[in-house]
């Protein structure tokens, strides 16, 4: 019966870690708890570029979050701003990171705007295509550049490279 009983908790615990998608307390006598931590600690493409395991064009960085541009940008100058932790959906942050991430953004907003001459740099938050929270910074000049968030545009590591440079240049 204990057998049972512990092969059942263990389980449970493997059901509710893949679930939360957080690292969780599992026995190390769990046959299945080396998988689970496989399974449970999956780093996501964001947390990889973070961490420079996949390059990226990074804008700025600070403790709390890193931004980069989206290499299948909607516009020119479209830019991610990632949290260092990973949490999935934007309003699950912490208060403290959903605060600090505006305050992150905004002088990159600036900079792609003076860079790329645009009314105005809007937040759109979507996040289906990657499970951890973060929010595009998108040039536009009118409610018709909304149409292009579903078209991505094909640049070239070159030209990605001088979209960089440009908005860093306008960085303070």
């Amino acid at each position: 019966m204990w057998k049972a009983l512990h092969y059942f908790i263990c389980k449970a615990f493997y059901f509710i870690a893949l679930l939360s998608r957080c690292e969780t307390t599992i026995s190390n006598s769990c046959n299945s708890y080396k998988f689970v931590q496989q399974i449970i600690y999956m780093a996501s493409i964001f947390s990889k570029i973070i961490s420079g395991e996949i390059s990226s064009y990074k804008i700025a960085e600070n403790e709390k979050f890193y931004a980069f541009l989206d290499i299948f940008p909607s516009a020119s100058g479209h830019t991610l701003v990632v949290p260092k932790i990973e949490v999935d959906r934007l309003f699950d942050l912490p208060t403290a990171y959903l605060d600090g991430m505006l305050t992150f953004a905004q002088p990159i907003a600036k900079a792609i705007q003076q860079a790329f001459g645009c009314d105005r740099v809007n937040i759109v938050t979507i996040g289906f295509e990657v499970p951890h929270a973060h929010i595009h910074l998108l040039p536009m000049n009118g409610m018709s550049d909304m149409n292009a968030l579903s078209k991505k545009m094909k640049v070239t590591p070159e030209e990605l490279k001088a979209v960089q440079e440009k908005i860093i240049a306008h960085l303070h």
